[in-house]
């Protein structure tokens, strides 16, 4: 996959991408290509792409043997700020106040072709004959850096990922001022600028905004990647759809601060960047030391946002989560959290667990509220053992009497907070995040506890330990509520490191505590949430296989966080639940079917009083409960496609299996309208033209017919229809499960 042509072109290629570079005559790297699968290129093929490279539309010149030569028009593999490239650059070295202007000079490479997963730092990993790593080694003489640039190509994958790893090899210190991860240089405008926004309860909406000369940029400084935006970015071809156009996409393994931006410049190059924020951040480099970057996954796609978006979902599934999530069912979960808030105890919620037995769920998620004297939201974090009012017996006879009735058992933590009246932190104040001086901040009435420092780690791994062996818990679910303010570690001040590496030390101190309870307990499925969907990332996911994604319920709002979150996501990263009906976020009454059908796509549970729930309601549980075991892999795994773009009055989407067998498809109505179409179609892109499907066992009708014409549509009601209609009034919803048969 990796081919060295004259020790000078590197070409990295499979039967889907090819990613071509160079060294330039000033010994740095040029970018080339990144594209569609160029095949084994030919002499010719190079001397025609270095034409136009041995050429320059600059006016200031770098390299004194060569009058023509300069960097300001160059494509570069990971430039530098300062001498003639007068754009953002992708990494800033000091000497005290004194910038260095570094110029790293190409000396040899090898190859790897083996990746393992380590779980101490997040990365993405292959098997033997999967993927290669190509490593570049280059040196700036002068300052005594060493500079390695890591790609790694897969077999089936359009991802290229990036990382780098800088060392000292002098006798003196030298500040890292910014290290970036991932760097794509493209010679044309005719992009949009895609990111995911939003905020608490309405996170990762699509935006989409158009390039012109200068900088867009996306980023975090809240110390996790954050509700308001997402690592993840795009560039789409100003004419592309779902389903057409060339679409590059760039996602950050890193749950930390962050920035992701492109840069256009006189000449219509574009380049784009992604990486650890360089606000509030800098890194002490001593001598003989090293600093390795988090990894950039870059994906093209020529099939548009579907296209790119099935690419980064088979990479994840195949290459960042634990891969025995690939077979491991999810299980049909049921969470106390808006059926009891904290008014529960032993015997309740028993009776909860019984039910929902009884209607098909199989692991019961004990929420907030479990633990200390935590009887509020401002209470007892920190102090993670079992309430005695609640539990009596201790919360090992709690999960007895679970597991007795054949349920998984799930618990809530918040491992990453304290409160100011728990026993924790009259034990170690010093364990909180938060600077010395007179005033500081209180979010949600609690305090971050100081992941940069190991001892808390450790202390915090301790206690969960405790309750995951008392519990035989299956299930964790991991919040964050609360975001880092006044950043300031006690603990680094007494080892003497700057305060500027704290946010990195954090959450590299967050990754230790995922890598202590995955190193003893491997099979615990841990479920990431931050506020909901505050920390969804590449990072989180290489521990969790799922994420809650929003803390908004409501079906409504979930097609928008569901559809803007699938670009770049897996399907089986969603955590779905149905719950209660007004909902408890936004007060919307939207019926039991819609709530299902939404939180069918993806890993599935309930949250509501059901003793609340009519027998009719129960049945229909029962039923969609069956129905989703029924078709939990496909649902899960399947392939996703978007069919309609969300933010409209109509939304559809579809999962299908590798085979082109079976798909299951939902049709989204949100407002009714008067005296509608009698007849419309809904395409089915991806279905065989040559085969017949039936659709919910009934009709049955060719792929030509469906992809060309399409599904009708479910029938509105218009005020005269009432034998005919099948969607009644606002906010209305209708499955298809349309199968190949002979």
């Amino acid at each position: 996959m990796i081919e060295i042509i004259n020790d000078q072109y590197f070409h990295l290629r499979n039967d889907q991408v090819s990613y071509l570079f160079y060294v330039m005559k000033n010994q740095q790297l040029g970018h080339l290509y990144y594209g569609a699968d160029l095949g084994k290129l030919t002499e010719a093929d190079l001397a025609y792409v270095m034409e136009r490279n041995n050429k320059s539309a600059g006016t200031v010149k770098f390299y004194q043997d060569d009058s023509f030569f300069t960097l300001s028009d160059r494509l570069q593999e990971y430039p530098v700020y300062g001498s003639t490239d007068f754009k953002e650059g992708a990494i800033e070295v000091f000497k005290g106040e004194t910038p260095l202007y570094l110029d790293f000079h190409y000396q040899d490479y090898q190859v790897v072709k083996e990746k393992k997963r380590e779980l101490a730092f997040p990365s993405s990993y292959a098997e033997q004959g999967e993927a290669e790593t190509l490593t570049l080694r280059l040196l700036d003489a002068n300052h005594q850096l060493e500079l390695q640039l890591n790609y790694t190509i897969f077999k089936e994958s359009s991802a290229i990922v990036r990382s780098q790893e800088i060392r000292n090899l002098g006798e003196e210190s030298v500040t890292i001022q910014k290290m970036l991860s991932g760097v794509l240089e493209i010679p044309n405008a005719n992009y949009d600028f895609l990111h995911l926004s939003g905020a608490w309860l309405k996170e990762r909406h699509l935006n989409r905004q158009g390039i012109t000369q200068g900088t867009v940029s996306v980023g975090s400084l809240k110390g996790a990647s954050g509700h308001q935006h997402n690592p993840f970015i795009a560039l789409q071809e100003k004419e592309g759809t779902f389903s057409t156009g060339k679409v590059y996409g760039v996602n950050l393994v890193y749950s930390g601060n962050f920035i992701s931006q492109a840069e256009l410049d006189e000449w219509d190059n574009l380049r784009v960047m992604s990486g650890i924020h360089s606000q509030h951040f800098s890194w002490d480099l001593k001598a003989q030391a090293c600093f390795k970057t988090p990894e950039a996954v870059f994906v093209y796609s020529s099939q548009g946002l579907n296209g790119m978006a099935q690419s980064f979902s088979r990479f994840i599934e195949q290459h960042i989560i634990d891969r025995q999530w690939l077979t491991k069912p999810r299980p049909i979960v049921f969470n106390n959290w808006e059926a009891t808030y904290f008014d529960f105890n032993h015997d309740s919620l028993i009776e909860l667990a019984t039910t929902g037995k009884e209607l098909g769920m199989e692991c019961f998620v004990l929420d907030d509220g479990w633990f200390g004297q935590r009887n509020t939201d401002r209470g007892s974090l920190g102090d993670w053992y079992d309430d005695r009012q609640k539990f009596p017996q201790g919360i090992g006879a709690f999960a007895e009497d679970i597991h007795n009735l054949g349920l998984e058992l799930g618990i809530w933590f918040e491992p990453e907070m304290i409160s100011p009246n728990s026993q924790l932190y009259q034990a170690h104040p010093d364990w909180v995040v938060r600077h010395p001086y007179e005033r500081y901040s209180v979010g949600r009435g609690q305090y971050v506890l100081d992941f940069a420092n190991p001892a808390v780690v450790e202390g915090i791994y301790q206690q969960m330990k405790i309750i995951i062996l008392e519990t035989k818990l299956s299930y964790i679910k991991w919040d964050m509520n609360r975001n880092i303010t006044e950043a300031y570690s006690e603990y680094l001040n007494s080892q003497g490191i700057s305060q500027t590496e704290f946010f990195h030390r954090y959450i590299t101190g967050v990754y230790q505590l995922y890598h202590k309870i995955l190193s003893d307990f491997p099979e615990v499925l841990i479920e990431g949430c931050a506020g909901g969907g505050g920390r969804y990332d590449l990072g989180i996911l290489f521990y969790s296989p799922q994420i809650w994604p929003s803390d908004d319920s409501d079906a409504v709002e979930r097609l928008s966080i569901q559809s803007g979150t699938l670009l770049a996501y897996p399907l089986s990263t969603f955590s779905n639940h149905v719950s209660a009906s007004p909902n408890h976020q936004v007060q919307r009454v939207t019926s039991l079917e819609m709530r299902h059908d939404v939180a069918l796509f993806g890993p599935t549970g309930y949250e509501l009083d059901l003793h609340d729930l009519s027998e009719s309601e129960k049945a229909s549980i029962k039923t969609q409960i069956s129905f989703y075991r029924e078709h939990r892999q496909l649902l899960t795994h399947g392939t996703f496609c978007q069919l309609m773009e969300a933010g409209r009055n109509e939304v559809a989407w579809g999962v299908r299996d590798a085979l082109g067998q079976e798909a299951v498809i939902g049709f989204y109505r949100l407002l009714a309208k008067p005296n509608g179409a009698a007849m419309d179609y809904l395409p089915i892109p991806f279905v065989s033209e040559e085969k017949i499907y039936q659709i919910n066992g009934k009709e049955k009708v060719s792929g030509r017919f469906l992809k060309h014409v399409g599904l009708k549509k479910p029938y509105q009601f218009n005020g005269a229809n009432h034998d005919q209609a099948q969607l009644i009034g606002d906010f209305q919803s209708f499955i298809y499960h349309i199968v190949a048969v002979s």
